[in-house]
């Protein structure tokens, strides 16, 4: 991954890719990820990756979910805890860093040098920040890298499509055909919402917001 790139965005609050309210979308089609569970019954496990401070993972938490992390600026995991009004517990594992406190956790690093036994047991993805990150280079090693250490757990991803040509990423453009090339092998793919992203991407270019959900197409 480039390192360096994320390290001084977060360095310089060069964050423009933060949304600061939480993403509506992950509210309207959070049953996908959370399903309708008993409120007494055991908590569903989320990972977040390219997690950044997201405001998704306050909502995921008042939700009564666990919420499992993974970024690579140390600085975003410390504002992500500040914003909470907590104290994590910081441990240090083979792995580096990981900041906890009641239901979330964070691994602070590279999410390739993660693997399934450092994650746990997960019961669903919610990626709205780290496909679209990604250049086309690495998006095939993290497919299947997700996949393999969250045991092919559900995943609810939110992406942007637009024309690449009038604008450099990141966020980059990850349309349907993408998803599907990527992870149609693995996964059945449902298409929940294509709808048109008011104001447009950064303000700069006409873009759509797209909605999928992925279940493992070996499961019932």
């Amino acid at each position: 991954m480039e390192h360096n790139f994320w390290h001084s965005k977060w360095q310089k609050n060069e964050i423009g890719f933060h949304e600061p309210q939480g993403n509506a979308l992950l509210v309207k089609f959070a049953d996908m990820l959370l399903g309708k569970t008993n409120p007494s019954s055991k908590p569903m496990r989320i990972f977040v990756p390219l997690c950044g401070k997201t405001r998704d993972i306050h909502w995921l938490l008042s939700q009564g979910a666990d919420v499992v992390g993974a970024e690579l600026s140390e600085v975003a995991i410390k504002q992500l805890f500040d914003e909470l009004g907590v104290s994590p517990t910081v441990t240090v594992s083979s792995k580096g860093k990981i900041y906890s406190h009641d239901g979330l956790t964070v691994f602070v690093g590279d999410i390739f040098e993660l693997n399934e036994d450092d994650l746990g047991e997960v019961n669903g993805v919610y990626d709205r920040a780290a496909l679209v990150a990604l250049p086309e280079t690495l998006r095939r090693q993290y497919t299947n890298h997700l996949a393999t250490i969250t045991r092919h757990a559900p995943q609810l991803i939110i992406s942007f499509e637009y024309d690449q040509n009038e604008m450099a990423g990141p966020p980059f453009s990850v349309d349907e055909n993408t998803v599907q090339a990527l992870y149609s092998d693995i996964f059945d793919i449902q298409l929940l919402e294509r709808s048109e992203l008011v104001g447009g991407l950064k303000g700069k270019v006409k873009a759509n917001n797209l909605v999928f959900h992925l279940h493992a197409n070996n499961m019932p």
